[in-house]
């Protein structure tokens, strides 16, 4: 009788062609993501002769250093340099480019999922760390190196040594203004940013089950701020509805069998994790960043914590976090005043984060600048259609077109020195929105709030009398 399997043995196996003595696997990849930072792995491949072995299956995406603003002319010579070299080696290569003008063009972690290029089963390999942003459709997905792309490019194949299984799971309804990206920081800010180091993440229990995508693609794009090399979430349902009628997602009779095969990649029951982690979700609150980690986060009732009463190995970190972001212990979260505000990445900037941020700040006017950069041009289309860019707009914020922008600063679009930014991103770490920046990371829904306030705020008052 086979021993009960996890979701991670599953799929791990129907990629593994071999595994060497030391217990690394090589393993088939289904799709390749690659963006401007790829330039590396072309380059190696050049050295050599080499061509891309599967062109059909590898895709390019003009995003991290995409602006935002006046594509028509790149005044910047290096980020023309860095889009232009994409350009010519998708040309060279013959792959799929999803460019500036391009209307599917947007983040590639935003752009395979609402193409249907992720679907449940596949094994996806990105040179970003957020490609586990795809396991939310039970897809094997994980950021690797450049070595590891040119490797990619050329064989289509990757070496990797399996990683330890981890389940968290998580029960209660949550609460209003509660988002699947303050369950992220929740468990993050519990467990440590090495919380789950070595392993991979399945996200299970009936508060996951209730997530839109959307929110399960936040959640898995976040694990690895947690340490994991992963995050998975089983396909059900909800993943089906989602990919029904995608472009690059079978159709018809194909889609219902593909379906049915989707349905097994669950975990089976009294399979065995190396790591059991159980939550009480509806115990979670509206929660913030106060330093320079993710771990470095509380609800945003709290007050920052005095470094001398925690634990040492963690008290000299704190003080650096608390030192840089200009912020002393006691002081209450709530209140905190912030210079500008931003609302995009691929961990929020889907068209579900949109509507959070857009019916906060609906009849009601910033405080603050702030930038919104939707996570594709899809959405940028679907949220003006819907109207919530007027919304934006009306309020005092920027409507920008789709890309990384703020969240990695590499297009231009910065938080200035010194300046403290309310940012639903991904990363606070020092320097990550610019030099000497200061980031707080929170939901869209409480970027919004202290758009209004202009200091970090509880969301919940501005959702009362609201339906979403």
């Amino acid at each position: 009788m086979t021993a009960p399997r996890t979701m991670l043995d599953k799929l791990w196996a129907s990629h593994e062609v071999l595994r060497r003595d030391d217990g690394v696997s090589l393993l088939w990849v289904d799709r390749h993501l690659v963006h401007e930072g790829s330039h590396h792995a072309f380059a190696k491949l050049a050295e050599r002769g080499l061509h891309v072995a599967e062109p059909d299956l590898t895709f390019a995406v003009v995003d991290h250093y995409a602006p935002t603003r006046d594509r028509g002319r790149i005044s910047d010579p290096k980020i023309a340099r860095m889009i232009q070299t994409l350009r010519s080696n998708a040309a060279r290569h013959n792959l799929r480019i999803f460019d500036l003008d391009d209307p599917t063009q947007g983040i590639v972690h935003v752009v395979g999922p609402e193409l249907g290029l992720t679907l449940p089963g596949l094994l996806i390999n990105c040179g970003d760390s957020h490609t586990s942003t795809h396991g939310a459709f039970g897809a094997l997905a994980f950021g690797i190196g450049a070595t590891e792309v040119a490797h990619v490019l050329a064989t289509h194949t990757v070496w990797q040594r399996k990683p330890k299984a981890m389940r968290i799971t998580l029960n209660g309804q949550l609460g209003p203004g509660v988002s699947a990206k303050d369950i992220a920081l929740n468990w993050i800010a519990m467990l440590g940013t090495g919380g789950a180091q070595g392993h991979a993440v399945e996200y299970a229990g009936q508060t996951v089950r209730d997530l839109s995508m959307e929110g399960r693609m936040t959640l898995c794009n976040l694990s690895i701020e947690g340490g994991a090399r992963f995050g998975m979430v089983a396909p059900d349902e909800v993943t089906f509805a989602y990919l029904e009628n995608r472009e690059h997602a079978p159709n018809g009779p194909d889609f219902e069998a593909a379906c049915r095969t989707w349905q097994k990649l669950t975990t089976d029951e009294g399979a065995v994790f190396n790591s059991d982690v159980a939550l009480d979700a509806s115990g979670i609150a509206p929660t913030v960043t106060w330093g320079t980690s993710p771990e470095q986060a509380l609800p945003v009732s709290a007050s920052i914590p005095n470094p001398d009463v925690m634990d040492p190995a963690k008290a000299n970190a704190a003080r650096d976090a608390l030192d840089y972001m200009g912020l002393a212990a006691g002081r209450a979260l709530d209140g905190i005043p912030v210079d500008q505000v931003f609302i995009g990445s691929c961990t929020n900037g889907r068209i579900e984060d949109l509507r959070e941020a857009a019916l906060v700040l609906s009849g009601r006017g910033a405080k603050v600048p702030g930038l919104v950069s939707p996570g594709s041009a899809r959405v940028k289309a679907q949220a003006e259609a819907e109207g919530l860019d007027r919304v934006f707009i009306d309020a005092g914020l920027e409507w920008a077109a789709s890309g990384c922008s703020m969240c990695v600063g590499m297009n231009g679009d910065l938080v200035g020195e010194g300046k403290r930014c309310a940012s639903s991103t991904n990363r606070n770490f020092r320097g990550r929105q610019g030099r000497g920046a200061r980031t707080h990371l929170m939901s869209p829904a409480m970027v919004a709030a202290a758009a209004v306030t202009g200091t970090i705020t509880d969301v919940r008052p501005f959702l009362q009398g609201r339906a979403a």
